[in-house]
């Protein structure tokens, strides 16, 4: 028999193995070119931010998808490999060589590469519209991108690809070389270890896992309790030591051990749930320990990526408000002549000024925990303005305030969720003018988040802002005297449909220039954004990011879920004698497949379930420092991981399904 022939029956006869693998290559081949094509592309570019930082994250992230699915495709081959061992073991009796076999199983390996570059090469340019579309939408823009066809992410998908199908031989020939001809019969059935007889101190390992993990998350909720980066640092990797070594203790030793109780404390009286669902879990489960602990770090990473992305962008409304608590902010001399402008075009506004008024005040005061370290960040950084009463109810509604109390705002959640804060307490005031010094001690009755002030002429961060009785601010006004800075004017459009108008009359008029610095080429404009433009900023920046996490996140679930889901049909092939001893002696296929369903609910769910879990505690840990709101970005991200992993386990249902009818 002719190679050529042998090649072509070989193909022809492992189609419905290499149906799967030809797929998964194909996808891997169009995620990467979508990807790639976007970041070729100029007008998205443009669209998406003026500067190199846009550029820059795509070619980070598209190297970074370039591993994942890398990762994917070499874990995929060495399974489907491990599957056609006994044909590689009677290609060796029948006397063929191991270099020979090699050639046979590289070229049906480099027929199918090259079937699936060229196919996702294609579906790629055609989805890259639909991937595009997506970001234009997630930005902001409704701008139409022309489908182009750039030669330079064609040459980059072809030679990443063609070092990924290098890469892919050199596995091939280390696996065929390195094995032994009776080996190549029974590397189907084994699994990554030996399973050994159930201990002692296999029971105290496996609780110990169970601390670790615990523990971990303990140490995940004081993770931002100190400045100190050194301890920063040691904290996180602490963490991440007890997690990962613990779900891997978790996996190889505390599963198995529960379930072994759980099969002796029967006596012997197995159900068929017992023989299809929980003794394979309980083999399989420790066998199989270090892919599942990959799998579920793989999963955690992935969701703690995609959450916190969505929580930056779920929360980039509430950014730009607190950035820009009005349509417009005006800071400079040119704020009359905008305004002048806004009546000359009878567009109807509401303008609010404020005077500028700084002031010191401890807000470390409020901290529920006065010993905390971090209580220099609250007395020294920052500006600190006051404000009167009336001015706030103005922009938030009407409060009630004594003459010696005070509501404490622009405390954001990034403040108040690193820090427990007390609602109320008292701080002591200082305003100094002149060399004189005014003091006073108030009692605060509130602490809110929303921004009531922007930045001001001095152009510092006003960190904090006090809201005092009209009566207070008068006393605070008279001693602090008038100050150089212009007035703050903050302008609300009565009508939204005059926004755009409006866009044009601000820059017309130069409201939107704060300061200018040098001349000629050297010159620097300092501008002060309207509520849309800086919406569009945070839209831009942060609707990019979601949407890199988004295609890195959908990368590393399809990779975890697919492994899952062929280590699954993989069993199913393996576990095919039992079924049909199961079938002969009088169990139904309902009866069978009962088991199997609760064994696939469990190796999908504890992965997912522990990953979940790592992921929750990792963002709970920093959320605050990418958004305003965490519950409902992370139930989404939630959902959407168990609904695809809820997919990829009724998939391997169906196989079993069609394996259990074929059994008989």
């Amino acid at each position: 028999m002719t190679i050529s022939r042998l090649l072509t029956r070989s193909m022809l006869k492992n189609m419905r193995h290499y149906f799967l693998y030809f797929f998964s290559l194909i996808f891997s081949v169009t995620l990467y070119f979508s990807f790639v094509t976007l970041q070729f592309n100029e007008e998205v570019l443009k669209q998406v931010s003026s500067s190199p930082t846009a550029s820059a994250g795509f070619k980070a992230a598209s190297y970074l998808l370039y591993f994942i699915v890398l990762f994917f495709v070499l874990y995929a081959n060495h399974l489907f490999i491990k599957r056609r061992s006994k044909e590689i073991g009677m290609y060796q009796l029948i006397g063929m060589t191991k270099g020979l076999i090699f050639r046979l199983i590289a070229i049906e390996n480099i027929i199918l590469f090259s079937g699936a570059v060229f196919i996702g090469i294609v579906a790629g340019l055609l989805s890259s519209r639909f991937f595009t579309m997506i970001l234009m939408k997630v930005i902001g823009q409704e701008i139409l991108i022309k489908l182009t066809f750039n030669s330079q992410a064609i040459i980059q998908t072809l030679m990443l690809f063609s070092v990924m199908l290098l890469i892919i031989l050199v596995q091939l020939s280390w696996m065929i070389r390195r094995v032994s001809l009776l080996s190549l019969f029974t590397a189907s059935k084994q699994t990554e270890e030996r399973v050994k007889r159930f201990s002692m101190w296999q029971m105290f390992v496996g609780a110990l896992g169970i601390i670790f993990i615990g523990y971990g998350y303990y140490e995940s909720t004081h993770l931002f309790t100190t400045n100190d980066v050194n301890i920063l640092l040691k904290r996180m990797i602490v963490i991440l030591a007890l997690t990962i070594g613990g779900a891997f203790l978790v996996f190889r030793y505390s599963v198995a051990f529960v379930f072994n109780l759980r099969r002796l404390m029967k006596n012997g009286h197995l159900t068929t749930t017992d023989v299809l669902a929980v003794t394979p879990i309980m083999h399989r489960m420790k066998g199989n320990a270090k892919s599942l602990t990959l799998i579920t770090v793989l999963t955690a990473v992935s969701l703690a990526i995609s959450t916190l992305a969505y929580i930056s962008y779920y929360s980039a409304e509430q950014g730009v408000r607190n950035a820009v608590p009005a349509d417009y902010v005006l800071l400079t001399e040119k704020g009359p002549a905008f305004l002048a402008l806004l009546d000359k075009q009878n567009i109807d506004y509401r303008a609010i000024t404020y005077e500028d008024m700084n002031a010191e005040f401890d807000v470390s005061r409020l901290l529920k925990n006065p010993n905390d370290a971090n209580q220099i960040f609250y007395a020294e950084s920052g500006m600190k303005q006051v404000v009167s009463q009336s001015f706030y109810e103005q922009i938030h509604g009407k409060v009630e305030l004594a003459e010696d109390e005070a509501i404490l705002t622009n405390m954001t959640d990034g403040v108040t969720s690193m820090y427990a804060m007390n609602k109320q307490g008292e701080i002591e005031v200082t305003i100094e003018t002149l060399g004189n010094r005014l003091k006073d001690r108030l009692k605060i009755v509130d602490v809110r988040q929303e921004s009531t002030l922007v930045q001001n002429g001095s152009n510092l961060v006003i960190y904090a802002v006090l809201v005092v009785s009209d009566t207070k601010y008068a006393e605070y006004k008279k001693f602090y005297g008038e100050r150089k800075y212009m007035p703050q004017t903050l302008v609300f459009l009565e009508n939204k449909s005059d926004v755009a108008l409006a866009e044009e009359l601000y820059v017309q008029s130069g409201a939107d220039i704060r300061a200018v610095y040098g001349e000629g080429e050297d010159q620097i404009i300092l501008k002060q954004n309207s509520y849309k433009q800086e919406r569009q900023v945070y839209m831009s920046i942060f609707g990019m990011t979601i949407f890199i996490a988004a295609f890195l996140g959908l990368a590393f679930l399809l990779t975890t879920g697919s492994i899952l889901y062929f280590k699954q049909i993989a069993e199913a092939d393996e576990e095919q004698a039992s079924y049909t001893i199961l079938r002969k002696i009088g169990f139904s296929e309902q009866d069978v497949l009962k088991g199997i369903v609760w064994k696939q609910a469990f190796n999908f769910g504890v992965p997912l379930l522990i990953g979940l879990l790592h992921s929750y505690f990792a963002v709970k840990s920093g959320w605050f420092l990418f958004g305003t709101e965490l519950v409902a970005p992370m139930l989404i991200m939630i959902g959407l991981y168990v609904l695809m992993y809820a997919v990829f386990m009724l998939l391997s249902i169906q196989y079993y399904r069609k394996t259990i009818k074929g059994c008989l």
